[in-house]
C-alpha cells in the first residue's frame, strides 16, 4: 500500500473552500451494495418536525432541528455520543456563539472555532434533541472514553485532556503528552478505543498509532508511518476508530473531496482499505425521502451498541463554505446523527483453517431481539467468502441451511470462497425476506 505523511504545518481547519475539489479516487467497477460502508446509512426518522423556519440554505431545509444539536446562538462541531449507566444518551461537543467576532474584527463565524468551549449535552434517545446540561470547558473536537476504571477523559485539541468519575463529572484537567517515535509530528483530532488490559489505542490526525498503557492521555507512538493511502487531490483527517466483536474499524474523512474512506483491522496497528466511500455528504435523507444536503459533514464518530457495532454515526454539518459563514448570517453548523445498519452476529462453525481445500464452510448466523434468522434471512441472496470477493459478488454459494435454536446454520460449498492468509475476517452479504441489505463478519478459525 502507498503511504503518505501529512505536512506538520497544515492548520486544524485547513480546508479552505480554494483547495476544496472532488478526490480522484475511482470506486471500482462491479461493487455491489453492501461492499462499502455508505451502504450502511439508514433513512432518518424524524424526532420533531421537518422546518422551514430554521436557519441554512435551501439545500438543507426543511429539516429536523430536534435531530442531534442545533440552536441559533451557538455553532457547533466535532463531538460523539455514549450512553450512561442513567439509561440517557450524552453528548460531548464544541461550541462558540453564532455571532463570535475576533482577532480585532478580523475573524468571524466559523472561522472563531479556536475560541470554542466544550460541553456536556443529554437526549433520552440517540437522535436527540440533546440539551446542554453543562460547560466543560475550553477545547476543540472532544472525543470521550471510558477507562477501564470506569471514569472518563476527554481529549481534545490544544494539548487538552480532561477527565470526570463520572459522566456528570466533575471534570477536571489532566497532564497530557506524546512520545514520539522519531520527530513530532500532529497531536490533533484524537480518536480512541479502550482496549481489555486497560490501556487505550489512539490514532491521531495523521493516521499514526498509539497506545496510552494506562488510558491517561500519556501516549507513546507505535507505528511510525501512516496507514492511509495516497490519494490524489484528497486530504485524509478526522479519523473515528471502533472495535466490535470481530475487528477494529476506522473511517477517516477526505476534507477536499467532502467524502469519506473506510478501514478494517484484526489488531488496530495493521489495516486494510476497503472499497468505495464510507459516506458523502448526501447521507441525511429522512424516511419521507427529504434530504438535508450539507455542503459538509465531518468528524465522524459512531454510537456503539451492546456488541461494540457502530449503530448511529453523528457528524459536524455545515451549510456552507466556511469561509461563507461569518457573525451573524444565515449560515452555521450543527451536530446531526444518523442510523446505520448494524452487521449481524456471525461465526465460522469449522475448526481448521479455511484453505482451497476447505469442501464446506458451516456459518451460524445469530439471533437477537429484532432480527430472526430463521424467518428473516433470504438463504438464496447469501454470498460468503473473502471480502474482497462478496465485496464484488463473488463468493461462496449455500448449498443447505438449519436450524440451530433461533439461530440459523448455513453451509456454503468451499469453492470459491477466495479466502487467503492476508485475510482475517471473511464477509457476508446478501437480503432478508423483506428485500433489505443483510451482511456480516465473521472471524476465521
Amino acid at each position: 500500500m502507498n503511504r503518505f505523511f501529512i505536512l506538520i504545518g497544515v492548520a486544524l481547519c485547513s480546508c479552505s473552500p480554494a483547495k476544496v475539489n472532488k478526490s480522484q479516487y475511482v470506486i471500482p467497477d462491479g461493487l455491489v451494495e453492501g461492499g462499502a460502508f455508505i451502504d450502511r446509512f439508514m433513512p432518518v426518522p424524524t424526532v420533531g418536525k421537518l422546518r422551514n423556519d430554521v436557519w441554512g440554505g435551501d439545500h438543507v431545509r426543511p429539516r429536523d432541528v430536534d435531530n442531534g444539536i442545533e440552536d441559533e446562538a451557538w455553532s457547533y462541531w466535532g463531538g460523539n455520543i455514549v450512553k450512561g449507566d442513567d439509561g440517557k444518551y450524552h453528548m460531548f461537543v464544541c461550541r462558540w456563539p453564532e455571532n463570535n467576532v475576533k482577532g480585532g474584527g478580523k475573524k468571524s463565524g466559523h472561522h472563531t472555532w479556536w475560541s470554542s468551549v466544550i460541553v456536556h449535552a443529554v437526549s433520552p434517545q440517540p437522535l436527540g434533541p440533546y440539551h446542554v446540561v453543562e460547560e466543560i470547558g475550553e477545547g476543540h473536537n472532544p472525543e470521550i472514553y471510558r477507562r477501564k476504571d470506569g471514569s472518563y477523559i476527554i481529549g481534545c485539541v490544544w494539548k487538552q485532556a480532561y477527565k470526570a468519575p463520572t459522566l456528570d463529572g466533575p471534570w477536571e484537567k489532566i497532564p497530557f503528552s506524546f512520545q514520539w517515535l522519531e520527530k513530532e509530528g500532529n497531536e490533533t483530532n484524537r480518536t480512541y478505543v479502550p482496549r481489555e488490559d486497560g490501556s487505550v489505542l489512539m490514532i491521531n490526525k495523521q493516521g499514526f498509532v498509539f497506545v496510552s498503557d494506562q488510558g491517561d492521555e500519556q501516549f507513546r507512538q507505535v507505528t511510525a508511518e501512516s496507514f492511509y493511502p495516497h490519494i490524489p487531490g484528497a486530504h485524509l483527517e478526522d479519523p473515528v476508530v471502533w472495535k466490535d466483536e470481530v475487528q477494529y474499524h476506522l473511517v477517516v474523512n477526505d476534507c477536499y473531496g467532502r467524502v469519506a474512506f473506510y478501514f478494517r483491522s484484526p489488531d488496530g496497528v495493521n489495516w486494510k482499505w476497503a472499497p468505495g466511500h464510507a459516506y458523502d455528504n448526501h447521507v441525511v435523507v429522512h424516511e419521507d425521502g427529504t434530504r438535508e444536503a450539507w455542503y459538509k459533514l465531518e468528524r465522524p464518530k459512531v454510537l456503539q451498541d451492546e456488541f461494540g457495532r457502530a449503530a448511529y454515526m453523528n457528524f459536524a454539518a455545515i451549510d456552507s463554505k466556511k469561509d461563507d459563514d461569518v457573525a451573524n448570517d444565515n449560515h452555521s453548523s450543527k451536530n446531526v446523527v444518523v442510523p446505520l445498519r448494524v452487521p449481524r452476529r456471525l461465526e465460522i462453525l469449522n475448526r481448521e483453517p479455511i484453505t482451497a481445500e476447505t469442501e464446506k464452510i458451516r456459518l451460524l448466523i445469530k439471533s437477537e431481539p429484532g432480527f430472526r434468522p430463521l424467518e428473516d434471512v433470504d438463504f438464496e441472496s447469501l454470498r460468503f467468502g473473502a471480502p474482497e470477493a462478496v465485496n464484488f459478488g463473488r463468493g461462496c454459494n449455500g448449498i443447505k441451511s438449519s436450524a440451530a435454536g433461533d439461530g440459523l446454520i448455513v453451509t456454503f460449498e468451499g469453492r470459491g470462497h477466495e479466502i487467503t492468509a492476508d485475510n482475517f475476517t471473511a464477509k457476508l452479504i446478501g437480503r432478508d425476506t423483506h428485500g433489505e441489505l443483510l451482511f456480516g463478519y465473521a472471524r476465521l478459525p
